[in-house]
Parts: C-alpha cells; structure tokens; sequence
C-alpha cells in the first residue's frame, strides 16, 4: 500500500516525462493535482513543457487506508477494495465517494472558466470512482478495474446545458509504448 509521500521509481519518472511530451501542444490552461507525491511529481513534469503553474488540492488525493498504508500487498488476508470494507482510520468507500463528489463540482467549475483544457494528476481509484458515477463512456467500453500509471482519460465538456460529459479517451497509455522495456524498479512501484 502507498504512502501519500511515496516518490516516483525512476520508471514513473520516465512515465510523467513521456506524459508529459504527449500532453506540451494540447493547449492545456490550468493544471490542478493531487497533493500525494506521486501525482505532485507527475504534474511537475507538465508544467514544465507548459509553463503553467500545479494547483494541488487534497480532494485529488487518492483513497485513505489509514492503517493500512505501507503494508505489503502479500500480508493482507482480505480484499481491501471490498464494496463494505471500511481501513481502520482511512475512509470507508461512502466517504472517499462523497470527497471524489467534491473533487467533480471542483473540476467542472475549474474545466468550465479555464482558457484552454484542464489537465487533472489524480490516482486511479478516483477515476474509477468519476468514469463510474460521473461520466458517460463511449458505446461498448466499460469502466476498467485498474487505472494505468500516467493513463490519459480525455472527457470533453458537455454540448448542451444539462448534458453529459462524456469520455472521449479512456485509460489510454499509448504514450508508453515504448518505455515498456525500461526495467522495473526493484519494489515495483511506478
């Protein structure tokens, strides 16, 4: 399990790089992320090919496990992403739902008064949390399990008053492609 102050491996540097370059001419105005160091690290990387400043705001951070942050996978007995499982001093999923609620409204009044796209540095279990109960997929595409390190999603903001904002990239990693041969570092971590 992560700790919010977890850097990135030498691997996830080369991901926010690779990120980064895919993301330098596609007219982003605003930058807002995640205070974690992870995805702080990663949006550091776009503003410098932006020249924007990071905006952070904890509502971004990903899903509090209290306790059980730090832990090995391997010595856990249980699902912890179980829909009633509730770490003890972390957030049950009602509550991480509810601050990922927050974190939308905060979105889409940021995306609606930025000149320019809004790139949002967040963790996959908040865009899981937002592709589930927020926005619409295209035709035939499912809202994926795991969120890919440094995954583009591209949601564009709805036609009409009142309409949806749909998903026009999900989870993509194409920027990686040829990064996959760079070796893992020895904990794994990206």
């Amino acid at each position: 399990m992560q700790l919010p102050d977890n850097p990135l491996s030498p691997r996830g540097i080369a991901q926010a790089e690779r990120l980064a370059r895919r993301l330098e001419r596609e007219g982003i105005g605003a930058i807002v992320a995640s205070d974690f160091a992870r995805a702080a690290q990663t949006a550091e990387h776009l503003a410098r090919v932006t020249g924007l400043p990071v905006h952070h705001d904890p509502l971004l951070q990903e899903r509090n496990f209290g306790d059980l942050r730090g832990t090995p996978y391997a010595r856990l007995a249980f699902d912890m992403f179980a829909p009633d499982y509730a770490p003890p001093n972390g957030e049950s999923w009602e509550v991480f739902h509810a601050r990922v609620d927050q974190a939308w409204a905060l979105m889409r009044e940021r995306a609606t008064a930025t000149g320019g796209h809004l790139a949002v540095v967040t963790h996959g279990l908040v865009c899981r949390s937002l592709a589930a109960r927020h926005l619409s997929l295209p035709e035939g595409d499912v809202v994926p399990e795991r969120w890919e390190n440094t995954a583009l999603t591209i949601i564009d903001l709805p036609v009409t008053q009142g309409g949806g904002w749909r998903v026009r990239l999900l989870n993509c990693v194409a920027h990686l492609d040829d990064t996959a041969a760079q070796p893992r570092s020895s904990s794994g971590a990206v």
